[in-house]
């Protein structure tokens, strides 16, 4: 009896820690992406934006409980490069928090179906098309993402475009899977658009939308009070 108390014991500290862990993370987290800077960039988007209302700050934070690494790897110069690197992406992607799903998405949904991928086979009459604050796009994407969030996104990948909270998710698990390692190890913004979107967009395939990624990057790390740092291109 006297080593299940200690085992319990150990494992309500466990426990504690944890959320206490969490609880500091959180705050850190919040005290970075404050209302003035997640809203001046939501706030860009039109009123007759699908994005707007749908992208909020408390969405955004209760996403992120779920992924305590993110922002919380580094230096204080490192957390908030990573920060503005992701945001930067969001702006690009949703055209700063207007849009939702893809433009045109449904049109496209062939195009995001890898018949070769037998994990994630495509269901008929779905689409995986680009939604939520990174696009996520592609069967087996969807697919990994719903396995690792909770959600059936081969089934359902409409969710991402329906509950704000579950699209945040998924924008945090492809940027911690693809591009946290790359930003919090020095490698520069750079390699986070060739994370993203290397083929379209790198080594002068399209370097207007290079650009633009590179122009909210450094608005945003001025936001933020820190240097963009080195290799910001692809």
């Amino acid at each position: 009896m006297g080593s299940f108390n200690t085992l319990l014991s150990f494992l309500l500290a466990a426990v504690l820690i944890a959320g206490a862990l969490q609880t500091r993370v959180s705050g850190k987290l919040s005290d970075t992406v404050t209302d003035v800077f997640f809203n001046g960039i939501a706030n860009q988007a039109g009123g007759g934006c699908p994005g707007r209302g749908f992208y909020t700050r408390a969405a955004f934070l209760e996403a992120a409980r779920s992924y305590p690494r993110f922002g919380n790897v580094g230096s204080a110069d490192v957390l908030k490069r990573e920060i503005a690197a992701f945001f930067a992406h969001v702006t690009h992607e949703t055209g700063h928090m207007c849009h939702i799903e893809e433009i045109n998405g449904a049109s496209k949904a062939a195009d995001y179906c890898d018949r070769q991928n037998k994990q994630y086979p495509c269901k008929a009459g779905k689409g995986y098309y680009g939604r939520g604050p990174v696009q996520l796009s592609w069967n087996y994407n969807y697919g990994a993402a719903g396995k690792s969030i909770g959600f059936d996104g081969l089934n359902h990948p409409e969710i991402v475009a329906r509950d704000p909270v579950v699209s945040f998710k998924t924008g945090l698990w492809f940027w911690m899977n693809e591009c946290h390692g790359i930003i919090t190890s020095g490698k520069g913004f750079g390699a986070t658009i060739r994370a993203i979107n290397g083929p379209l967009e790198c080594d002068g395939a399209n370097p207007s939308t290079v650009t633009a990624r590179v122009g909210y990057y450094r608005d945003y790390c001025k936001q933020l009070g820190v240097d963009p740092g080195n290799n910001v291109r692809c």
